[in-house]
């Protein structure tokens, strides 16, 4: 079986890769196989990509099955409300188009974490208004964080994420989209120590569970 993602963002979701982590995932984890694409403007905002037309573009030309959207990142603390109406236009275009919306909860900044909450609460407030899934990312950064603190999830900008970063993200979008009950999430061979993989597969259970709960 092939499932096919359009992912629509900036860096934090180009950065390392996020699609092409959560395809080895799909493949290792014996779910078929992970066709995207990535539509990605650096520091882009949700409102960015709808004006340009691009995402509209590519939703007419071929079937998706699920589209990701991936806010900039600092605009949910910012404005939930201004974030909530361009995950509304996006979504009137995806659904449309008969694919399922997906929102990517991304992080706090190093020096900010404090603006997890507001982040959390951003998008599943998007979600709930126009019945999106929404992958807690940002909420397992927040407890691997707290319970992994060797673990470096940011690059050195405090910004974007390290490899174990994408790689945590990639989790919960694979425990979300495709594990359903199953806890089990795959290692792959990438430069991240197996351990920490365990760790930060334990985290994206985690966030997943506590999201689905509205504990966060």
């Amino acid at each position: 079986m092939t499932t096919r993602i359009l992912f629509v963002g900036n860096s934090f979701t180009a950065r390392n890769s996020l699609p092409d982590l959560l395809a080895q995932l799909v493949e290792a984890g014996g779910k078929g196989a992970l066709e995207w694409k990535l539509v990605s403007a650096g520091g882009a905002s949700l409102r960015q990509h709808f004006n340009k037309g691009d995402v509209a573009a590519l939703l007419r030309d071929a079937p998706w099955d699920s589209v990701v959207l991936q806010e900039q990142s600092t605009l949910p603390a910012k404005n939930a409300a201004r974030m909530g109406d361009n995950v509304r236009d996006l979504h009137a275009l995806i659904r449309q188009a008969g694919a399922r919306t997906v929102l990517y909860m991304t992080w706090a900044r190093a020096d900010a974490p404090e603006t997890q909450t507001a982040i959390s609460a951003a998008y599943a407030e998007s979600g709930q208004q126009v019945g999106a899934t929404v992958v807690p990312a940002g909420l397992a950064w927040q407890f691997c964080l707290a319970q992994e603190p060797q673990i470096v999830l940011h690059d050195r900008d405090g910004s974007h994420p390290a490899l174990a970063g994408s790689y945590l993200a990639a989790c919960a979008f694979y425990k979300v989209l495709f594990a359903g009950r199953a806890k089990k999430i795959p290692t792959l061979d990438i430069a991240v120590p197996k351990a920490e993989q365990l760790a930060l597969q334990a985290c994206a259970r985690q966030a997943v569970s506590a999201f689905r709960k509205g504990a966060f």
